[in-house]
């Protein structure tokens, strides 16, 4: 119903800076909010930074004044500017979309397969 097509990750040094992009496409009927999070090895999966159509968005302090997520509605796109990357910044990050889809009732989440992000010291 909502497919998610993730792009962007690598391997980067320390200081560096990545951007990732996640394309939504299926039957939409509202895009609500789009997001990133990310999961490192051993860890629970923990959001990165969330941005709601009308563009209010939700950083995790652990990333806050070094990554930037901005959206564009009309490409059902969302982008995340990952700077000064930090060797723990190293993780598998998947894009979240929270949409409702036409001829079904409600919003669910859908998610990426995942990109790999590996900041290298």
């Amino acid at each position: 119903q909502v497919q998610l097509v993730e792009s962007g990750g690598g391997l980067v040094q320390a200081g560096g800076s990545l951007r990732l992009s996640c394309a939504a496409s299926g039957s939409i009927a509202r895009l609500s909010a789009m997001g990133w999070y990310r999961q490192a090895p051993g860890k629970q999966r923990e959001l990165v930074a969330v941005i709601s159509s009308t563009g209010s968005t939700n950083i995790a302090d652990s990333v806050k004044g070094r990554f930037t997520i901005s959206g564009d509605n009309a490409k059902k796109t969302v982008y995340l500017l990952m700077g000064s990357l930090k060797p723990e910044d190293t993780a598998v990050y998947y894009c979240k979309a929270r949409a409702s889809v036409f001829r079904l009732p409600g919003e669910a989440d859908y998610w990426g397969q995942g990109t790999q992000v590996t900041v290298s010291s």
